[in-house]
């Protein structure tokens, strides 16, 4: 199923089947956390399971999903912060499960949900920024190191001055471009944006995502950017993701997704959209899901969305549905579609 769901993305993204540059393929991927249930027993927990898709050279993949779904840990354990319990990763043609990532972590970056968080408050603006530098050794005299520093603070709006300041002397947004700033210090290729934008301002989000883009153009980055506000998620994204329960329920370019949702859960995600306009919004029916989100400790069987899908049916309990192309380049994994 894997091969045929990245063969189908590679001709879709470029409208002919040879011509797509992928640079990221996740080939069933799982991760899961054993926990203790009683004295002895323990139970997985499955964050992540069986995931598969692929990232092109210079896109953006939007991955969407409510809280506790699995969209932090897939990112994480795509860069292998978290080593993935099985599965396959393969960064420019060669697979980097069994590989030592050092060399890797030049390639591959991450920006952090919590800038408040995710900053050493004991070290300055420049040796947070220059820390990535210092361990690939990437310049030859400690001019040519603060010269590369300066660079990367002008590149995402930080005025030189704050060369010896320390985390705690800014605001969010400007912690977060400091986050950016250490991510692009070794010129990656691919950097997973987690949820970068979910604990800022709304005004400072714009700023953020606006220069996400303009530094994706300059450099030729790739994202994986994971996200719960569906509005920034079609903004900035190529193609989209649906997470649920671990598992990625639809698959689809941002625009056909957005106008032509096919699975229930999707379909749910998108009338919970705020509209400004309160004409349309009257007009405009919600889905409402009753019931709670299954644990995954504990996962329902067949398909992990039943007890909540105001459509399921007896075969929905019983088998779990597979990711299947639908139309051309839209995946869905559900029984009725």
């Amino acid at each position: 199923m894997a091969e045929e769901l990245l063969g189908n993305e590679k001709r879709t993204a470029s409208g002919d089947s040879g011509a797509a540059d992928v640079l990221l393929e996740v080939r069933h991927l799982k991760k899961y956390f054993p926990v203790r249930t009683g004295f002895i027993k323990k139970t997985d927990l499955k964050a992540v399971d069986d995931v598969s898709f692929s990232i092109h050279r210079g896109e953006t993949l939007g991955i969407v999903g409510e809280s506790g779904c699995g969209k932090t840990t897939l990112g994480r354990a795509v860069l292998r912060l978290e080593e993935p319990t099985s599965g396959d990763i393969i960064y420019e043609n060669e697979s980097i499960m069994d590989k030592n990532m050092r060399p890797y972590r030049g390639k591959m970056q991450i920006v952090f949900q919590d800038p408040y968080a995710s900053l050493d408050p004991r070290k300055t603006v420049a040796d947070i920024i220059g820390e990535a530098m210092d361990i690939q050794k990437l310049y030859a005299t400690r001019d040519e190191r603060r010269e590369k520093i300066l660079d990367l603070m002008s590149l995402v709006g930080l005025n030189s001055q704050f060369y010896n300041r320390f985390p705690h002397e800014f605001s969010g947004g400007q912690r977060q471009r400091i986050g950016i700033a250490r991510a692009l210090a070794v010129d990656p290729g691919f950097i997973v944006c987690d949820e970068p934008v979910s604990a800022l301002d709304v005004s400072i989000q714009a700023q953020i995502v606006n220069m996400l883009e303009e530094l994706q153009e300059k450099r030729g980055l790739t994202y994986l950017f994971i996200a719960h506000d569906l509005a920034i998620v079609k903004h900035i994204s190529r193609r989209i993701g649906v997470m649920y329960l671990g598992h990625m329920v639809e698959l689809a370019e941002s625009a056909e997704l957005y106008r032509n949702p096919k699975h229930p859960y999707t379909q749910m995600l998108l009338s919970a959209i705020p509209i400004a306009n309160p004409d349309l919004s009257a007009k405009r029916r919600r889905i409402r899901l009753t019931g709670e989100v299954p644990s995954p400790l504990n996962p329902p069987s067949g398909c992990p969305f039943r007890t909540r899908c105001p459509h399921a049916t007896e075969r929905c309990a019983k088998e779990m549905p597979e990711l299947k192309e639908q139309s051309m380049g839209h995946f869905v994994a559900c029984h009725e579609n």
